[in-house]
């Protein structure tokens, strides 16, 4: 059962932050890193640095899910 605590807990936790991420988004937010290219007709949006965030975010959650308790 303290497994199906700390899985709620953290799953709670990732999805507040995805959901803050969403609403910064939405008024235009960029990180240091993401890269904008524009031209006269186009513009091509590179989230680098969005991309790393949410990597890194996914490997700690992940690391935390798989982590095993001793016996």
């Amino acid at each position: 059962m303290a497994w199906t605590g700390k899985f709620l807990v953290i799953f709670g936790l990732a999805l507040a932050v995805v959901g803050v991420l969403l609403l910064l988004a939405d008024k235009g937010l960029r990180l240091p890193g993401d890269l904008v290219l524009q031209g006269r007709r186009w513009t091509v949006y590179l989230p680098l640095g969005t991309s790393l965030l949410i990597s890194a975010l996914l490997t700690l959650l992940f690391w935390l899910l798989g982590r095993r308790q001793g016996p």
